[in-house]
């Protein structure tokens, strides 16, 4: 997240108008670029059409060049960017619920709201599903929240696991996303024939 109000001051309407926004032109971008059509999310594991995955690549190195460019210009501190407790099991699980949700359904959640919001049908369905697994969860895994939360490590980097300089993964990143865009590019030629 990055904290604007570090360094500005908004009113509580200001923030809520601000996230309204930005959340209209980040769905309208998922749109754009397919993440609301369940075959163009498919056709990823059939590797003949890998825009969705070149997309969210993208976007990733980007905001990893942007915040780097940014702290080191002294504009952004990074002690004020909330990071996510790391919890291994939590995200081999979540991974694996995920996955498969991903892979019957089409969608992951994000994705079946853009899918809503062009009115199909199996994002209305998909999002149904998450609310009656959720409501499942709350109900019937009580305790469990308590044991994954038990194993979280709050502030786990890159460059704190290896003691590497954040300079270098943006540059292994950036090297990593040509080298990927490369491979997806033959894929898809590769696996052309798939497309229906």
């Amino acid at each position: 997240m990055f904290p604007l109000t570090y360094s500005m001051e908004f009113t509580q309407l200001t923030s809520l108008a601000l996230a309204v926004v930005i959340g209209l032109g980040f769905g309208f971008f998922l749109e754009r670029a397919g993440f609301g059509s369940a075959r163009k999310l498919m056709a990823v594991f059939y590797l003949y059409d890998m825009a969705v995955v070149k997309v969210m690549f993208t976007a990733i190195v980007t905001t990893l060049v942007g915040i780097f460019l940014l702290s080191a210009a002294g504009e952004l501190d990074f002690a004020m960017l909330y990071i996510e407790p790391t919890n291994y099991p939590a995200a081999i699980i979540g991974g694996l619920v995920f996955g498969a949700g991903f892979v019957i359904g089409g969608y992951c959640p994000g994705t079946s709201v853009a899918a809503c919001a062009t009115g199909r049908l199996d994002g209305f369905t998909f999002i149904a599903g998450i609310f009656i697994a959720s409501y499942a969860y709350a109900e019937f895994f009580t305790g469990f929240d308590a044991w994954l939360a038990s194993s979280a490590q709050p502030d786990v980097t890159l460059p704190g696991l290896t003691g590497i300089p954040m300079g270098w993964f943006v540059l292994a990143f950036i090297a990593f996303l040509g080298l990927a865009a490369w491979g997806m590019a033959a894929a898809e030629r590769r696996f052309a024939w798939l497309r229906p």
